[in-house]
Protein backbone atom coordinates (compact mmCIF):
# COMPACT_ATOMS: atom_id res chain seq x y z
CA UNK A 1 0.00 0.00 0.00
CA UNK A 2 2.12 2.99 -1.44
CA UNK A 3 -0.43 5.05 -2.87
CA UNK A 4 -1.41 8.36 -0.98
CA UNK A 5 -5.09 8.15 -2.34
CA UNK A 6 -6.46 5.71 0.65
CA UNK A 7 -5.88 8.92 2.91
CA UNK A 8 -8.16 11.36 0.78
CA UNK A 9 -4.76 12.92 -0.77
CA UNK A 10 -3.50 12.78 -3.95
CA UNK A 11 0.00 12.85 -5.53
CA UNK A 12 0.70 14.71 -8.78
CA UNK A 13 3.86 16.02 -10.42
CA UNK A 14 5.91 15.81 -7.17
CA UNK A 15 3.33 17.56 -5.17
CA UNK A 16 0.52 16.36 -2.65
CA UNK A 17 -3.23 18.03 -3.63
CA UNK A 18 -6.19 17.07 -0.53
CA UNK A 19 -8.52 15.16 -2.57
CA UNK A 20 -12.61 15.89 -2.36
CA UNK A 21 -12.68 12.17 -2.31
CA UNK A 22 -13.81 10.20 1.14
CA UNK A 23 -10.21 8.90 2.73
CA UNK A 24 -10.27 5.22 4.15
CA UNK A 25 -7.63 4.84 6.19
CA UNK A 26 -5.84 8.08 8.64
CA UNK A 27 -2.50 9.75 7.64
CA UNK A 28 -0.83 8.31 10.37
CA UNK A 29 -1.73 4.82 9.77
CA UNK A 30 -0.68 5.57 6.07
CA UNK A 31 2.77 6.54 7.18
CA UNK A 32 3.28 3.58 9.80
CA UNK A 33 3.11 1.13 6.74
CA UNK A 34 5.34 3.16 4.61
CA UNK A 35 7.83 2.73 7.77
CA UNK A 36 7.53 -0.61 7.53
CA UNK A 37 7.33 -1.32 4.39
CA UNK A 38 10.70 0.38 4.44
CA UNK A 39 12.05 -1.81 6.96
CA UNK A 40 12.75 1.23 9.42
CA UNK A 41 10.59 -0.24 12.35
CA UNK A 42 11.15 -3.58 11.27
CA UNK A 43 12.57 -6.16 14.87
CA UNK A 44 13.64 -9.65 14.46
CA UNK A 45 10.75 -11.72 16.14
CA UNK A 46 12.11 -13.09 19.53
CA UNK A 47 11.57 -16.39 20.55
CA UNK A 48 11.18 -16.45 24.35
CA UNK A 49 13.78 -19.26 25.37
CA UNK A 50 13.00 -21.35 28.53
CA UNK A 51 15.63 -22.05 31.12
CA UNK A 52 14.94 -25.68 32.16
CA UNK A 53 16.44 -26.80 35.62
CA UNK A 54 17.75 -29.98 34.95
CA UNK A 55 18.48 -29.98 31.81
CA UNK A 56 22.12 -31.56 30.92
CA UNK A 57 22.07 -32.81 34.48
CA UNK A 58 20.35 -36.22 34.19
CA UNK A 59 21.38 -39.21 32.00
CA UNK A 60 18.89 -41.81 30.99
CA UNK A 61 19.48 -45.07 32.89
CA UNK A 62 18.19 -47.39 30.73
CA UNK A 63 20.52 -46.16 27.47
CA UNK A 64 22.88 -43.39 29.29
CA UNK A 65 21.43 -40.48 27.19
CA UNK A 66 20.58 -37.36 28.13
CA UNK A 67 17.17 -36.33 29.29
CA UNK A 68 15.56 -33.42 27.65
CA UNK A 69 12.86 -31.09 29.05
CA UNK A 70 10.00 -29.60 26.61
CA UNK A 71 6.92 -27.23 27.43
CA UNK A 72 3.16 -29.12 26.62
CA UNK A 73 0.12 -26.77 26.63
CA UNK A 74 2.66 -23.87 27.17
CA UNK A 75 3.19 -24.60 30.60
CA UNK A 76 3.91 -28.20 31.35
CA UNK A 77 7.62 -28.93 31.37
CA UNK A 78 8.18 -32.58 30.52
CA UNK A 79 11.82 -34.91 30.65
CA UNK A 80 12.36 -37.44 28.32
CA UNK A 81 15.11 -39.24 27.35
CA UNK A 82 16.77 -38.06 23.81
CA UNK A 83 16.26 -41.97 22.45
CA UNK A 84 19.42 -40.94 20.55
CA UNK A 85 20.51 -44.82 20.65
CA UNK A 86 17.16 -46.06 20.03
CA UNK A 87 13.90 -45.91 21.03
CA UNK A 88 13.63 -45.69 24.87
CA UNK A 89 10.93 -47.50 27.73
CA UNK A 90 11.06 -44.75 30.02
CA UNK A 91 8.10 -42.71 30.21
CA UNK A 92 8.16 -38.78 30.07
CA UNK A 93 8.46 -37.20 33.66
CA UNK A 94 6.89 -33.94 34.86
CA UNK A 95 9.56 -31.61 35.84
CA UNK A 96 7.81 -31.34 39.89
CA UNK A 97 8.08 -34.51 40.07
CA UNK A 98 12.53 -34.34 39.59
CA UNK A 99 12.50 -31.30 41.36
CA UNK A 100 10.70 -32.90 44.16
CA UNK A 101 13.42 -36.26 43.88
CA UNK A 102 15.97 -34.04 43.78
CA UNK A 103 15.11 -31.40 47.15
CA UNK A 104 14.79 -35.22 49.55
CA UNK A 105 18.13 -36.12 48.18
CA UNK A 106 19.45 -32.48 49.42
CA UNK A 107 17.29 -32.86 52.79
CA UNK A 108 19.89 -35.51 53.51
CA UNK A 109 22.35 -32.53 54.30
CA UNK A 110 20.18 -30.71 56.62
CA UNK A 111 21.82 -30.92 59.83
CA UNK A 112 21.25 -28.81 63.04
CA UNK A 113 22.73 -26.37 64.81
CA UNK A 114 24.10 -28.04 67.18
CA UNK A 115 25.63 -30.41 65.21
CA UNK A 116 27.17 -27.26 62.74
CA UNK A 117 29.10 -26.89 66.56
CA UNK A 118 30.57 -30.11 66.58
CA UNK A 119 31.63 -30.30 62.98
CA UNK A 120 33.00 -27.02 62.75
CA UNK A 121 34.60 -27.51 65.75
CA UNK A 122 36.33 -31.32 63.83
CA UNK A 123 37.42 -29.18 60.97
CA UNK A 124 39.31 -26.76 63.28
CA UNK A 125 41.66 -30.17 64.52
CA UNK A 126 41.83 -31.17 61.33
CA UNK A 127 42.68 -27.68 60.28
CA UNK A 128 45.36 -27.44 63.24
CA UNK A 129 47.07 -30.83 62.07
CA UNK A 130 46.91 -29.50 58.51
CA UNK A 131 48.71 -26.42 59.44
CA UNK A 132 51.50 -28.29 61.02
CA UNK A 133 52.05 -30.72 58.47
CA UNK A 134 51.81 -27.63 55.84
CA UNK A 135 54.53 -25.80 58.22
CA UNK A 136 56.80 -28.54 58.19
CA UNK A 137 56.79 -28.38 54.64
CA UNK A 138 57.08 -24.77 54.40
CA UNK A 139 60.25 -25.44 56.80
CA UNK A 140 61.82 -28.26 54.13
CA UNK A 141 61.46 -26.32 51.14
CA UNK A 142 62.89 -23.06 52.80
CA UNK A 143 66.11 -25.39 53.73
CA UNK A 144 66.07 -26.64 50.29
CA UNK A 145 65.62 -23.14 48.51
CA UNK A 146 68.55 -22.18 51.17
CA UNK A 147 70.64 -24.42 49.66
CA UNK A 148 70.05 -23.74 46.05
CA UNK A 149 70.43 -20.00 46.45
CA UNK A 150 74.35 -21.15 47.87
CA UNK A 151 74.74 -22.88 44.87
CA UNK A 152 74.07 -20.08 42.68
CA UNK A 153 76.06 -18.09 44.81
CA UNK A 154 79.07 -20.01 44.54
CA UNK A 155 78.69 -20.64 40.94
CA UNK A 156 79.03 -17.03 40.65
CA UNK A 157 82.30 -16.91 42.48
CA UNK A 158 83.72 -19.67 39.89
CA UNK A 159 82.92 -17.72 37.41
CA UNK A 160 84.15 -14.56 38.46
CA UNK A 161 87.39 -16.41 39.38
CA UNK A 162 87.24 -18.20 35.90
CA UNK A 163 87.10 -21.40 37.29
CA UNK A 164 84.30 -22.33 34.77
CA UNK A 165 83.35 -21.34 31.21
CA UNK A 166 80.63 -18.88 30.16
CA UNK A 167 78.67 -21.44 28.57
CA UNK A 168 78.55 -23.53 31.49
CA UNK A 169 78.19 -20.84 34.03
CA UNK A 170 74.75 -20.27 31.80
CA UNK A 171 73.64 -23.52 31.42
CA UNK A 172 73.87 -24.11 35.79
CA UNK A 173 72.45 -20.90 36.88
CA UNK A 174 69.00 -21.19 34.53
CA UNK A 175 68.92 -24.57 35.93
CA UNK A 176 69.31 -23.91 39.65
CA UNK A 177 67.08 -20.61 38.84
CA UNK A 178 64.18 -22.73 37.86
CA UNK A 179 64.36 -25.49 40.40
CA UNK A 180 64.53 -22.44 43.08
CA UNK A 181 61.27 -20.68 41.06
CA UNK A 182 59.88 -24.11 41.27
CA UNK A 183 60.48 -24.34 45.52
CA UNK A 184 59.42 -20.50 45.86
CA UNK A 185 55.76 -21.75 43.98
CA UNK A 186 55.30 -24.49 46.49
CA UNK A 187 55.70 -22.59 49.45
CA UNK A 188 53.39 -19.95 48.02
CA UNK A 189 50.87 -22.64 47.63
CA UNK A 190 51.09 -24.18 50.73
CA UNK A 191 50.66 -20.77 52.37
CA UNK A 192 47.42 -19.94 50.82
CA UNK A 193 45.94 -23.37 51.66
CA UNK A 194 47.21 -22.74 55.43
CA UNK A 195 44.94 -19.78 54.82
CA UNK A 196 41.65 -20.60 53.03
CA UNK A 197 41.73 -24.52 55.00
CA UNK A 198 39.53 -23.58 57.44
CA UNK A 199 37.39 -20.39 55.79
CA UNK A 200 36.81 -22.81 52.64
CA UNK A 201 35.41 -25.78 54.86
CA UNK A 202 33.07 -23.45 56.85
CA UNK A 203 31.49 -22.29 53.52
CA UNK A 204 31.37 -25.60 52.04
CA UNK A 205 29.49 -26.50 55.88
CA UNK A 206 27.42 -23.42 55.33
CA UNK A 207 26.07 -24.17 51.66
CA UNK A 208 25.88 -27.66 52.68
CA UNK A 209 23.17 -26.96 56.06
CA UNK A 210 21.58 -24.86 53.46
CA UNK A 211 21.27 -26.22 50.32
CA UNK A 212 17.85 -27.47 50.46
CA UNK A 213 16.42 -24.33 51.26
CA UNK A 214 18.42 -22.79 48.71
CA UNK A 215 16.94 -24.91 46.52
CA UNK A 216 13.37 -24.46 47.03
CA UNK A 217 13.43 -20.94 46.41
CA UNK A 218 16.03 -20.88 43.60
CA UNK A 219 14.78 -19.82 39.92
CA UNK A 220 15.66 -23.03 37.48
CA UNK A 221 18.97 -21.89 36.16
CA UNK A 222 20.11 -21.51 39.70
CA UNK A 223 18.56 -25.14 40.87
CA UNK A 224 20.81 -26.35 38.12
CA UNK A 225 24.32 -24.84 39.43
CA UNK A 226 23.29 -25.57 42.68
CA UNK A 227 22.95 -29.37 41.91
CA UNK A 228 25.76 -29.35 39.28
CA UNK A 229 28.30 -27.82 42.00
CA UNK A 230 26.60 -30.71 44.82
CA UNK A 231 25.18 -34.02 42.96
CA UNK A 232 26.61 -35.70 40.12
CA UNK A 233 26.05 -39.07 37.94
CA UNK A 234 22.43 -38.37 38.20
CA UNK A 235 20.51 -40.76 36.45
CA UNK A 236 16.67 -41.31 35.85
CA UNK A 237 14.97 -44.73 35.25
CA UNK A 238 11.94 -46.06 35.82
CA UNK A 239 10.42 -42.99 37.54
CA UNK A 240 13.27 -42.82 40.08
CA UNK A 241 15.85 -40.62 40.59
CA UNK A 242 19.56 -41.67 41.52
CA UNK A 243 22.37 -39.23 42.20
CA UNK A 244 25.60 -39.06 44.34
CA UNK A 245 26.99 -36.35 45.73
CA UNK A 246 30.37 -34.90 45.36
CA UNK A 247 33.01 -34.28 47.87
CA UNK A 248 32.59 -33.73 50.54
CA UNK A 249 28.72 -33.42 50.54
CA UNK A 250 28.44 -37.32 50.59
CA UNK A 251 31.31 -37.61 53.94
CA UNK A 252 28.32 -35.24 55.56
CA UNK A 253 25.37 -37.11 54.29
CA UNK A 254 26.68 -40.66 55.34
CA UNK A 255 27.53 -38.89 58.61
CA UNK A 256 24.16 -37.50 58.74
CA UNK A 257 22.43 -39.92 57.90
CA UNK A 258 24.08 -42.01 60.49
CA UNK A 259 23.34 -39.28 63.41
CA UNK A 260 19.77 -39.12 62.58
CA UNK A 261 19.69 -42.94 63.20
CA UNK A 262 21.20 -42.59 66.47
CA UNK A 263 19.45 -39.84 67.33
CA UNK A 264 15.70 -41.16 66.31
CA UNK A 265 16.79 -44.27 68.44
CA UNK A 266 17.35 -42.08 71.70
CA UNK A 267 20.72 -41.80 72.22
CA UNK A 268 22.07 -39.28 74.08
CA UNK A 269 23.55 -36.39 71.70
CA UNK A 270 26.46 -36.03 73.46
CA UNK A 271 27.07 -39.65 72.46
CA UNK A 272 26.75 -38.66 68.96
CA UNK A 273 29.85 -36.14 68.83
CA UNK A 274 32.81 -38.53 68.16
CA UNK A 275 30.91 -39.81 64.91
CA UNK A 276 31.69 -36.41 63.29
CA UNK A 277 35.02 -36.05 65.18
CA UNK A 278 36.25 -39.17 63.57
CA UNK A 279 34.96 -38.23 60.15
Amino acid sequence: MRKRVYTGDLDWNGKTYRGSHQPLISTELFDRVQEILDGRFTTKLRVAKHEFAFSGLVSCGHCGCALVAEKKKGKYVYYHCTGNKGKCQEPYAREEVLERCFADLLKGLVFDDEVMDWVTEALHQSHADEKRFRDQSIAQLQTEHGKIQNRLDKLYEDRLDGFIEPAFFERKAQEWKQAQKRVTDQIAEHQDLNHNYFQDGVRLLELSKKAYFLFEKQNPGEKRRLLDFVCSNSTWKDQTLTATFRQPFDLLAVTNTAWQKQKAAGVDPSDLRPIWLRR
